[in-house]
C-alpha cells in the first residue's frame, strides 16, 4: 500500500507502517452483519462496486479502510489508502496518477464542500469505476448529509454500497480490549479491565492507544494486567 504522505505527496509508506497487525477485519468487533464479507469481496477483487462507511469518531471507519488494504495486498493486490484530512484544497495533487487494484480514502468530510477538492474526486472516482477497480470511502456523515458542493458527487457517492458504523457500547469495548490481549497473548486479568472502563476515556480510539502503552509496559515488566499494575503504570489520577 503506497499512500500520498500529507506532508510531501507522493512520498511512500509501507503497509506496515499504515496497517499495524490490530486493524484486520478478524480485529474488529460488531460489525454489522455483512459488511465485512462485503468488504473482503471488494478487496480481493469478487466485485467492484465501491462501499461507502459511515460513522462517528472512533467507529472504526479507519481501522476497515486499513483492514481492506491488508486483505487486497495479502492477496498480491496493490492498494492506495489516503486520508483527506489535512489535504483540503490539494486532492487533486494527492490523486494525480493513483490508479491501484483498491483505493480507500477517508475522512472525506474534511473536503466536503471545497468544489476543486470534490470535482478531483469525482474523476477519480470515474476513473476508478471504468477501470473496473474498487474504491472504498469512509466518513462521519453519509453522502446525503455531507455538505458536498457538487451534485454530480453526491450521486456517485450515494450510489455506494453504504454501511453506517455504530459507536462501540461497554461490552464491545472490552471485547475489543480482550481481542487484542489474546491476539499478543497478554493476560488482561478480568477485574484489571472492569477498572479501565470504568476509569478511562469510553473512546475506542483512546482506549486502543491506552491498551499500546499498557502492552509496552507489560512486556518490559514481565507483569500481568492487574489492577495494582495498570495503577502503577496509568498513574493515581484514575483512581
Amino acid at each position: 500500500m503506497t499512500p500520498p504522505d500529507v506532508e510531501a505527496i507522493g512520498s511512500q509508506l509501507p503497509l506496515a507502517l499504515r496497517a499495524p497487525p490490530d486493524q484486520r477485519f478478524e480485529r474488529f468487533v460488531a460489525a454489522p452483519t455483512g459488511l465485512l464479507d462485503q468488504l473482503r469481496a471488494l478487496a480481493l477483487g469478487r466485485h467492484v462496486d465501491p462501499i461507502f462507511l459511515s460513522g462517528p469518531h472512533s467507529s472504526g471507519k479507519t481501522h476497515l479502510l486499513l483492514a481492506a488494504c491488508a486483505e487486497a495486498e495479502a492477496a498480491g493486490r496493490r492498494t492506495v489508502y489516503l486520508s483527506l484530512r489535512g489535504l483540503r484544497g490539494r486532492v487533486g495533487e494527492a490523486l494525480q496518477d493513483v490508479a491501484a487494484e483498491l483505493v480507500a480514502l477517508d475522512d472525506l468530510d474534511a473536503v466536503a464542500g471545497e468544489r476543486i477538492d470534490e470535482i478531483a474526486l469525482f474523476d477519480h472516482h470515474n476513473a476508478q469505476r471504468d477501470a473496473g477497480r474498487g474504491s472504498l470511502y469512509a466518513a462521519i456523515e453519509a453522502p446525503d448529509a455531507l455538505p458536498l458542493a457538487l451534485p454530480d458527487l453526491r450521486s456517485r457517492l450515494a450510489q455506494c454500497a453504504r454501511w453506517q458504523l455504530p459507536t462501540l457500547d461497554d461490552a464491545g469495548r472490552a471485547r475489543m480490549l480482550r481481542a487484542r490481549a489474546t491476539a499478543r497473548g497478554l493476560d488482561f486479568d478480568a477485574a484489571a479491565l472492569d477498572w479501565m472502563l470504568q476509569r478511562c476515556s469510553r473512546d475506542p480510539g483512546s482506549l486502543a492507544a491506552l491498551f499500546e502503552r499498557l502492552d509496552h509496559a507489560s512486556l518490559v515488566a514481565k507483569r500481568r494486567l492487574t489492577v495494582p499494575f495498570l495503577r502503577q503504570v496509568l498513574g493515581p489520577e484514575l483512581g
